[in-house]
């Protein structure tokens, strides 16, 4: 199960109105690719919502968990707008890079120093620094407490209730986004939004294979890799996120992990 990132309205992504970066190429290069998710809803069925009734769902949800929201005294936060039309950003970090991410934030925290590599499909979430921060109750990043949805708010928090489908979740803001990312940022590289956002395309995973002219996959020319360079990976998932956060700003939409 692959990790991707989405920034853009909520009814496009329950209407499944948006194509993951994979999609995105396999349609541009000629070739079929079907996308699974556990929680996706068959569209086909017949008693599926149309975009209509789900944009009416969501824009319910959004106005209750604003209301719901304390604002220490001040007026409730502004609704963002809700269509099945607005852009949206997305890209594929998947788990080992946001891993690697978590890693370097951790040791960094802690002054400890970051290991060359990691494992490939390694579970990041047993190693001691990064379960040490995610239990941290002084220093609370929500990257680290299983967020998988910020709504457009400028406030930083984090907090958990059941999203449109049902699903309960942790939430936080992208408010608190911005703040965690120049955080680690600042602890890790110092690096300006010029250099971040070349990331995506310099920085990442080796190749594990080739694609020949026929569209056939292959590994014979190239070693399948069993490490990953830590600062790579990190570098690759922290440049997605930043560029999500950057649309979300932009756009007054929320950011979703999708898996």
């Amino acid at each position: 199960m692959g990790l991707d990132i989405y920034a853009g309205t909520l009814t496009r992504y329950y209407t499944h109105n948006w194509r993951t970066i994979v999609q995105q190429w396999a349609e541009e290069s000629g070739y079929s690719f079907s996308r699974i998710s556990p929680d996706e809803d068959d569209i086909n069925d017949e008693n599926a919502l149309s975009p209509e009734e789900v944009q009416d769902a969501v824009e319910n949800w959004r106005d209750q968990i604003l209301n719901a929201l304390d604002t220490g005294g001040k007026e409730p936060y502004a609704p963002w707008e809700e269509d099945n039309e607005k852009p949206y950003y997305t890209d594929k970090p998947d788990w080992d890079a946001f891993g690697a991410m978590l890693l370097v934030a951790a040791c960094h925290t802690y002054n400890e120093p970051v290991p060359p590599d990691v494992e490939k499909d390694w579970d990041f979430g047993e190693h001691p620094l990064i379960a040490r921060l995610a239990g941290d109750h002084e220093r609370v990043w929500s990257l680290f407490r299983g967020t998988v949805c910020w709504l457009p708010i400028s406030d930083s928090f984090i907090f958990q209730a059941p999203m449109p489908n049902g699903n309960e979740v942790t939430i936080g803001t992208i408010g608190g986004l911005r703040k965690e990312l120049d955080k680690l940022n600042q602890l890790a590289w110092q690096a300006d939004e010029t250099t971040i956002i070349g990331w995506s395309e310099t920085e990442g995973y080796p190749v594990d294979g080739t694609v020949d002219q026929n569209g056939q996959f292959s590994k014979e020319d190239i070693p399948e890799h069993t490490k990953y360079d830590t600062q790579a990976l990190a570098k690759f998932a922290f440049s997605m996120f930043w560029q999500a956060m950057l649309f979300a700003e932009n756009h007054q939409v929320p950011i979703m992990l999708d898996f």
